[in-house]
């Protein structure tokens, strides 16, 4: 008879044979037994090490929350002291919007610099950016700040998912990267909380800019606590690192055409939905429902922290269940859930709005988890920059469509709705033709290719 730990290898060694399914490779026994007993453990086995760049990376994420928060919290008083349009409100956002494009010329020198630079460089440009929102003197001084604030930002938010994804193993990356969206999207909150006291605070919505500076209080201490990324620090010793900017960049159109295209079309096409649905709803708060901005603080801060459980639920989910399928449900979910949330005129807004942010949360998490996955470490940060341009790009263009529908349609929220469609076409997307990656180690999910390899 077989002793007990020998035949488990021999079941290990068996599936290893298994054909892959869709481009991924077979999971063996201990693979699924390490998924689903972290499926009930409450926290991952994390060392010192990962726990100190988990806390960082999130840190960096909370205060980016709050920044990119302001902007949508405060667009009606910013609009009145600026001065701007009704007609022209859909353009100036995207023109800001296009700054997260600016960020594919920063996110790719940390394949060659590495990651712990490159990431505590990002926090002090786009917060000493977000400072300077605060005391523009007119529209299209506030629109450069903001527009630049937006390029370190988007490089900031593709950093710090490196980061933790190159430190976590497998059976726990799921879970880490959507407990750091949970915790980052806090920012959120913040900004909600003092968004409700917005009357008081002086200088109004400029001095919820200046608290932004608060981050720079931070950077010294973090300079000496985080650790570069094990894996970058791996391939430098072995000689694998980039020597130039352009090459990672080269390298990943070379090796992962496929796999980067459809990528890129599917993160377009998310933004082009969420970037409407999810900016105009303290607006539409505060002009179809006629709530004071105190109220709508309340709703971010309270229902806020039910929502943001998606990330969680998502991590969880998908290292169980599968990335590709709890992804593209989550993503359908939240075409109908914005759809129901523009259209209701009672106090049910609320519960939607929860279930939405929920699923919102949960969409990203995964799409987020694939960003990092798909791509090999010689490029990820590369790959990230250009995924940043598919997102804030479909966003800012989704911002311009809603521009164009509601001239046509005189609404801002029938126009988000026609918007919806694109979530759909996302969903389809993912689920067809995206490979699965859960409890996959990253090295065997895309390995660094030999010149002349080509890969999906």
């Amino acid at each position: 008879m077989i002793a007990s730990g020998d035949r488990v290898a021999e079941l290990d060694r068996m599936s290893e044979t298994l054909p892959a399914d869709d481009g991924a490779a077979a999971e063996t026994p201990s693979a699924r037994r390490s998924r689903s007993t972290f499926w009930t453990r409450r926290f991952p086995p994390f060392t010192p090490r990962q726990w100190r760049v988990f806390g960082i990376s999130t840190t960096a994420g909370f205060f980016d929350n709050y920044d990119s928060a302001l902007l949508s919290l405060a667009i009606k008083q910013i609009q009145r002291s600026l001065g701007v349009a009704e007609a022209n409100l859909g353009n100036m956002l995207s023109a800001i919007r296009l700054g997260y494009l600016a960020s594919f010329l920063i996110s790719p020198l940390a394949d060659v610099f590495g990651r712990r630079r490159l990431l505590l460089y990002t926090i002090v440009g786009y917060t000493v950016l977000t400072g300077l929102s605060a005391i523009a003197p007119h529209q299209r001084s506030f629109v450069a700040a903001q527009f630049l604030a937006r390029a370190f930002s988007g490089a900031e938010a593709t950093l710090s998912i490196v980061i933790l994804a190159e430190e976590v193993d497998a059976a726990g990356r799921g879970w880490a990267l959507g407990m750091q969206g949970a915790l980052a999207i806090s920012g959120y909150g913040l900004a909600a909380l003092v968004f409700g006291a917005i009357a008081i605070i002086p200088y109004g919505w400029r001095g919820l800019y200046m608290i932004a500076l608060l981050p720079l209080a931070v950077i010294v201490p973090l300079r000496r606590i985080l650790p570069e990324s094990r894996r970058f620090e791996s391939e430098a010793a072995s000689g694998l690192r980039p020597t130039g900017v352009v090459q990672p960049i080269a390298e990943l159109f070379r090796v992962y055409p496929g796999r980067l295209m459809i990528t890129v079309a599917v993160w377009f096409l998310y933004a082009m939905s969420v970037s409407s649905a999810g900016f105009f709803v303290p607006k539409y708060l505060q002009e179809a429902h006629h709530w004071l901005p105190r109220r709508v603080s309340l709703l971010y801060v309270l229902g806020g922290a039910i929502g943001i459980l998606g990330n969680i639920v998502a991590g969880r989910t998908s290292d169980h269940f599968g990335r590709r399928t709890m992804g593209a449900l989550f993503i359908l979910a939240e075409a109908g859930l914005a759809w129901w949330l523009y259209t209701s005129r009672s106090n049910a807004v609320i519960s939607v709005w929860v279930l939405w942010l929920f699923c919102d949360q949960a969409a990203i998490t995964i799409l987020n988890a694939y960003s990092a996955e798909l791509f090999p470490t010689s490029s990820r940060a590369a790959a990230g920059s250009a995924l940043s341009v598919a997102r804030y790009g479909g966003g800012a263009l989704g911002l311009f469509l809603e521009g164009v529908l509601y001239g046509l349609v005189g609404s801002h929220w029938t126009a988000i709705r026609y918007l919806t469609i694109f979530w759909f076409l996302a969903a389809a997307a993912m689920y067809l033709l995206f490979p699965e990656t859960a409890g996959r180690e990253l090295e065997e999910i895309a390995p660094d290719a030999s010149p002349g390899v080509l890969k999906r």
